[in-house]
């Protein structure tokens, strides 16, 4: 049985595209710490994180040992298309200009930050899905496969919305445990219903009592972040175990990205994000033990 191809994202460093999300700790010190873990491949993190000539980014990768996976991209798609997909454009000339495979697309509301939007109308709703196709079309252009990101505080997020995305659009999801049970939706019963239609995975744990009351709206995903929201895998409610075992069974040998989403303040370093990390490998580390054992 083959291993799990595990990355990393800076997030779990707490390096995020939200103004005032917190304190982002630098590209030389993410990096090496990721490589200090074991791990030999990460997402890019938010646009201009990393240096945006290709020769340069890979250098900068290289000198790690690490390679990249792709990243996330969080447009309004729902609006003015052209904007969107120029942007699109130029972001997949980079990320296929590096050796990278995939584009994670989200449904952005064109406001910043994931605490609030605003119902989209059916031509908003279609506009979105003509656009997130367009968008695969460019990155297949480049080489690199596109997958949908249901996420917190974006147009794609409850559970009825990722179902009603999954019949209007041919895209593949990027399943994040973490998001898509803040949203309503059983990431292990998503995975066995559509098997077929997960083209990148994201791991994260969430404590419940946390995520409900982000879902009722009594309390903003930003302060349910610093609240303890995410916690390292088998930590939290989130059975990554039984997902795992899902999608291996269905054929996915793809991406594991490790996402634990971190808001750090001025003057914290990277040893709390080290810490949980490492935790959530050896997690990993297991399951793949277990589940290796009984196939033996």
């Amino acid at each position: 049985m083959t291993e799990l191809r595990i990355a990393a994202a800076p997030i779990s460093w707490g390096v995020c595209e939200v103004p005032a999300w917190g304190f982002v700790l630098d590209a030389d010190t993410v990096l090496p710490a990721m490589a200090a873990l074991g791990l030999t491949a990460t997402e890019f993190g938010p646009p201009g994180y990393l240096p945006g000539a290709p020769a340069e980014l890979r250098a900068k990768l290289a000198a790690h040992g690490l390679t990249p996976v792709g990243g996330f991209l969080a447009l309004a798609l729902h609006r003015e298309p052209g904007t969107a997909l120029a942007t699109a454009r130029d972001t997949a000339a980079l990320f296929a200009a590096t050796g990278a495979e995939v584009l994670v697309l989200a449904a952005a509301t064109g406001e910043d930050g994931y605490d609030a939007r605003v119902p989209l109308t059916d031509h908003e709703w279609r506009t979105l899905i003509d656009t997130a196709a367009s968008i695969a079309d460019i990155a297949a252009e480049h080489g690199l496969r596109t997958t949908l990101h249901p996420h917190v505080g974006t147009h794609v997020e409850t559970a009825a919305e990722v179902e009603r995305f999954l019949a209007d659009s041919d895209l593949d999801l990027c399943l994040d445990t973490g998001h898509l049970v803040i949203g309503g939706t059983d990431p292990v019963a998503l995975a066995r219903r559509y098997p077929h239609r997960i083209g990148h995975i994201h791991l994260k744990d969430v404590r419940l009592s946390v995520a409900d009351e982000v879902r009722s709206g009594r309390m903003e995903y930003s302060k349910a972040v610093r609240n303890g929201l995410y916690v390292p895998l088998g930590e939290g409610d989130v059975d990554i175990a039984a997902l795992v075992h899902a999608v291996r069974a269905a054929g996915y040998t793809g991406w594991y990205v490790l996402e634990q989403d971190t808001a750090l303040n001025p003057g914290d370093t990277a040893a709390g994000p080290d810490r949980d990390t490492e935790v959530s490998l050896r997690h990993l580390a297991e399951i793949g033990a277990e589940q290796a054992s009984t196939r033996i």
